[in-house]
């Protein structure tokens, strides 16, 4: 059962991440790196939010923590993003990149788990 609820939230995170990447893409131009960083940022504020809830039944977790969030978030997308510009010479881009999706994602993770916790 804990494997179908993770394949049914990841039926959802996965196309909406590739949505967001299509938009951010089709708004900024290619190589845009946006569409990334918002998935990522919105998984984890959602992710800290959901563990800071009381009694959030094991199902849920399996459901929006899992399969949602760990489809819609990307850790290995944002690395290729930096590595690319990196090798097209943007290093102050890719460190901003990196830098802001880490303290943003951390932040909100956080930021939500407390509210939740409020």
């Amino acid at each position: 059962m804990t494997a179908l609820l993770v394949v049914l939230g990841a039926l959802v995170g996965a196309p909406l991440r590739l949505l967001a990447d299509r938009v951010a893409v089709a708004r900024r131009g290619p190589g845009s790196v946006l569409g990334t960083g918002v998935v990522n940022v919105v998984g984890s504020a959602v992710l800290g939010v959901l563990l800071g809830l009381r009694d959030v039944p094991p199902e849920v977790v399996a459901l929006v923590g899992t399969g949602f969030c760990g489809t819609l978030t990307t850790f290995s997308t944002l690395g290729y993003d930096v590595v690319r510009l990196v090798e097209e010479r943007r290093v102050a881009r890719a460190l901003a990149d990196l830098t802001a999706t880490l303290l943003l994602g951390l932040g909100l993770a956080a930021a939500g788990y407390l509210a939740a916790r409020g």
